[in-house]
């Protein structure tokens, strides 16, 4: 039976830790709006092709409120995570306000910044490495680097103690769920989230500090042209699980995928100019992004000729539509000199990820360090053997052994 005569299960079922599903190419050439089932049961619509998924994700049309009566639910609790969460619904979706909130929280996360906090990522990084290298090999580059190096800048622009970064985790991990954890279990882990973060809230009231959150509180309430202390909590927990887990996992994918192949290394250590392209190319050639964008129609709209109902509720897969031929020439090849690169890994139009200068500075710095560090880095395992996370909305893998 072709893809197109069934209903597909999704996340689509994939053994190899870095290579797409065979359905992706499928699905873009047969069935580009394809019907899939959730694990909660609930269907929904898939779409893979690049122009696709960019026009819905720029179509405001096209809203992530997804606690709609009628939208899908992403897990079988009915919590849904972070998607349709009650937070999901207090930082303003569209509009006038939405942009009003990027311009605030987006002052952090210019380029600009991004540059003068590059030595200290550096150092972060440098000091990492360090440990890792103290413990001896073979070791885990997810563990040692991927994950605690994003945590400690997020942590150190919220003003955050990085000491708590364990419990982040898990409380992220429990906002990303999609079968991992019980209802029970993401209650209890969102309700304390939310405790420990508005407790942060009140002490940066008290005594203010050069981070993020004393910045949106001087800004003053809404009455001032500011957030309610509710949205700069909210924005506190949001930047917390965006700002570490997606980077952590990426920085594992984006080393994996260069040692998968040798000579992507060796080309890396002869011409460290290439870095900043191979960061994208990574980026773009990630199979292992986990669930996508999921999108909840507002009106009857056509995508690729295909009539969607109001109520419908799409997902955006921008890993396969990175895959898309139509856009990248020789898409199933990852070259580290590819330019132009638009990939759609941050998403496009007004809701693109935020953080991508933080998390592109974040993947550089590393690429630097291991490179002149551990020029003699491979992996410690077969690549057969690497394994995804499984049962989060973010793809990553669940160790990556490396020695050098």
């Amino acid at each position: 039976m072709s893809v197109d005569e069934q209903v597909l299960s999704y996340p689509i079922p994939n053994d190899a830790a870095l290579e797409p599903p065979a359905e992706w190419a499928e699905l873009r050439s047969t069935c580009p709006v394809a019907h899939v089932k959730l694990p909660s049961g609930d269907r929904a619509t898939l779409l893979t092709r690049y122009a696709d998924v960019k026009k819905v994700l720029a179509d405001p049309r096209f809203t992530r409120l997804l606690n709609a009566p009628d939208a899908a639910r992403m897990s079988a609790d009915e919590n849904g995570g972070l998607f349709s969460s009650e937070m999901a619904t207090i930082i303003p979706d569209s509009g006038e306000e939405h942009q009003h909130w990027r311009r605030l929280v987006g002052k952090w996360f210019t380029a600009r910044r991004m540059t003068a906090m590059r030595p200290a990522m550096t150092r972060i990084a440098e000091d990492l490495v360090d440990d890792m290298v103290e413990r001896g090999a073979p070791a885990d580059l997810r563990a040692g680097l991927g994950f605690p190096l994003p945590v400690y800048v997020i942590c150190d622009m919220l003003g955050v103690p990085a000491a708590d970064r364990d419990r982040f985790s898990y409380w992220s991990d429990t906002l990303l769920n999609l079968t991992r954890y019980d209802k029970a279990e993401i209650d209890a882990a969102q309700a304390e989230f939310f405790q420990y973060m508005s407790d942060h809230v009140a002490a940066k009231r008290a005594e203010p500090g050069e981070d993020l959150l004393s910045e949106l509180i001087a800004a003053g309430g809404p009455e001032d042209g500011g957030l309610s202390d509710l949205q700069i909590l909210v924005t506190g927990m949001a930047l917390l699980v965006a700002g570490h887990e997606t980077t952590a996992n990426m920085i594992g994918k984006m080393v994996a995928m260069l040692l998968a192949d040798r000579s992507r290394w060796e080309a890396l250590l002869a011409d460290r100019s290439l870095i900043r392209t191979a960061v994208e190319e990574a980026l773009r050639f990630d199979a292992n992004a986990g669930f996508g964008l999921p999108r909840y129609l507002k009106e009857e709209i056509e995508v690729s000729g295909v009539v969607l109902p109001r109520g419908t509720t799409v997902i955006c897969s921008m890993a396969a539509a990175n895959r898309d031929e139509s856009v990248f020439e020789d898409a199933d090849r990852m070259d580290l000199t590819r330019s132009p690169n638009p990939h759609l890994a941050f998403g496009s139009g007004f809701h693109s990820c935020l953080g991508q200068a933080l998390a592109r500075t974040e993947l550089q710095v590393v690429l630097e360090v291991l490179l002149r560090r551990l020029p003699t880095l491979e992996l410690a395992v077969p690549v057969e053997e690497l394994e995804r996370v499984e049962g989060l909305a973010v793809g990553g893998l669940r160790t990556l052994p490396v020695r050098w």
